[in-house]
């Protein structure tokens, strides 16, 4: 008997709103065999909310090709898997999409089950531009981080990046340099969301005034 192939859902989940799930959802998570997270105690929060209780298993950067190929094993077998990340759409600056790659060369059909995305939300609220931007995912750490910020310059359209309550202040000083205009979203559809507007100074004092907790998106306007 010929095993019918599985199929992998991408599913987006709330970045801070729970109201944000869609319903198609929170229907492909009654219905999979399992759920890959990034995080299983992030993810069981949000399945104990939603009141289900489906299989949940670990997947994220440290995951190696063989775990993901017993993944794909398990799609190719006939299972029905959901892929989802801490917040937001998976595969956006985030490992996922190593899986979705393996998925697809093995013949599977992968689904997209859209909804939340930090950028797209940040975007539609930015006032910019948008027929053209460019994501360029979280600055580098160290190495490459003064190639990464120097390159912006080389981008005349709308750029938009993610970055972190550590390093915020670090990033909007090395953005002082570009001369742009800046719209950053802190904690977005959160409780204590913020949106700044203004030069990399500018937003640097509006931070100090409020806080520097959470995580950011920074859209940068163009030249």
């Amino acid at each position: 008997m010929s095993i019918t192939p599985g199929q992998l859902f991408v599913v987006a989940t709330p970045i801070g709103n729970l109201g944000d799930l869609t319903a198609r959802a929170r229907e492909i998570f009654s219905s999979v065999d399992l759920v890959l997270c990034e995080d299983t105690r992030v993810t069981a929060k949000l399945m104990a909310a939603l009141e289900l209780r489906p299989s949940l298993h670990s997947f994220h950067e440290h995951t190696d090709a063989l775990k993901r190929r017993q993944f794909v094993d398990m799609l190719t077998e006939g299972k029905k898997i959901a892929l989802v990340t801490d917040a937001g759409t998976p595969a956006i600056s985030d490992p996922g999409s190593f899986l979705v790659a393996d998925a697809v060369a093995a013949g599977v059909t992968v689904t997209p089950i859209p909804g939340p995305s930090a950028v797209i939300a940040a975007l539609s609220i930015s006032g910019l531009p948008l027929d053209r931007f460019t994501f360029v995912g979280f600055p580098p750490h160290k190495k490459g981080r003064q190639t990464f910020f120097k390159e912006l310059n080389d981008i005349g359209h709308t750029v938009v990046l993610y970055e972190s309550t550590h390093r915020i202040d670090k990033t909007l000083e090395a953005l002082k340099g570009l001369g742009r205009q800046l719209i950053v979203c802190r904690e977005l559809t959160k409780l204590h969301e913020t949106i700044y507007r203004g030069s990399a100074e500018e937003v640097m004092q509006q931070i100090q005034a409020t806080s520097s907790k959470g995580e950011f998106v920074i859209v940068i306007a163009p030249e």
